[in-house]
């Protein structure tokens, strides 16, 4: 499946800006199971520093600098990205490590070999994710038993979140802490990601934190509305002598070809789209738009509007 993806970002300052500095994580990886065809990032004003690099996690990190007097930031990435996910490894033809037990799992992850070295920073507390209480633990032995598969119980435990928690945009932001996320069991798909992998490491398996894009489709017979999708954010877990494993708990779902991946890392921190430091004196309003759709369909009404 070919999509294009452009993601609108735009700041309105009530008394402009003189200065800022700006990190975005807006380009799509380039994986296998997921090719980058294409990616154009605009920004307005015109920045007078721009830098594009790898970050640790090997994400993509667009660094630029506006040192213009400005009341609008605007930031659009349009990205071209052909999904396969046929092509990735797929864990039903991995028996052993599918089955294997959680005692099976935390005594291999003690192991020396590079890809467990590097799953095990995954372990740690994270900027978001450093305040993991006896609820979160207790949510996720429910799940979690020693001689129980940790891709069953992982499982488990995406259906539970999709169950128990409650879908609301205004409850909470990216300061909510995790414990009340749990407490009053509502958020986003950044919530329920951080959910579940405070749940993971909490019995102390390594979990990642995916940012991305899921294509949303329209009701039947309604025609989609552009700018209706949003970022979207899940998880995976580490499987020794697999590799990750990826869960979507807000749709209760493992990701396959309508799931974009941009980035991933320790928590929502590691990955914001788009944060950085400004020099002004007023009030900023944000507005944020995402729109994806297979650019099949995208060929097809521009032919039909042609022939009309």
């Amino acid at each position: 499946m070919l999509y294009r993806v452009i993601h609108t970002t735009v700041y309105n300052y009530d008394e402009g800006v003189t200065f800022c500095h700006n990190m975005a994580v807006l380009k799509p990886k380039d994986i296998k199971g997921q090719a980058l065809v294409d990616y154009q990032l605009e920004i307005t004003p015109e920045p007078a520093e721009f830098s594009e690099r790898e970050d640790f996690f090997k994400n993509t990190i667009t660094r630029f600098s506006i040192q213009e007097h400005h009341k609008q930031l605007k930031v659009t990435a349009t990205s071209l990205v052909r999904r396969d996910y046929t092509q990735q490894k797929d864990i039903d033809v991995h028996p052993k490590a599918k089955n294997r037990t959680l005692t099976e799992t935390l005594a291999m992850l003690k192991g020396y070999e590079p890809a467990i070295l590097d799953a095990r920073q995954f372990q740690l507390d994270s900027v978001l994710l450093h305040d993991i209480d006896k609820n979160i633990k207790e949510y996720a032995e429910q799940s979690f038993q020693p001689n129980r598969s940790v891709y069953e119980a992982t499982y488990e435990l995406m259906e539970r979140i999709f169950k128990d928690f409650e879908f609301n945009t205004s409850f909470t932001n990216v300061a909510t802490p995790i414990s009340e996320v749990m407490k009053e069991k509502k958020g986003v798909c950044q919530d329920f990601a951080h959910v579940a992998i405070a749940c993971l490491r909490s019995v102390k398996l390594p979990a990642r934190y995916v940012s991305g894009y899921i294509e949303t489709l329209p009701p039947p017979g309604k025609e989609k509305l552009i700018g209706t999708d949003a970022s979207h954010a899940w998880f995976s877990v580490f499987l020794p002598e697999f590799g990750w494993v990826d869960f979507d708990p807000t749709n209760n779902q493992v990701p396959k070809n309508q799931h974009i991946i941009v980035a991933w890392g320790r928590d929502y921190y590691d990955v914001a789209p788009l944060k950085g430091v400004l020099y002004t004196s007023g009030a900023s309003r944000l507005k944020v738009s995402v729109d994806i759709r297979p650019a099949e369909e995208e060929n097809q009404q521009q032919q039909q509007q042609q022939q009309q």
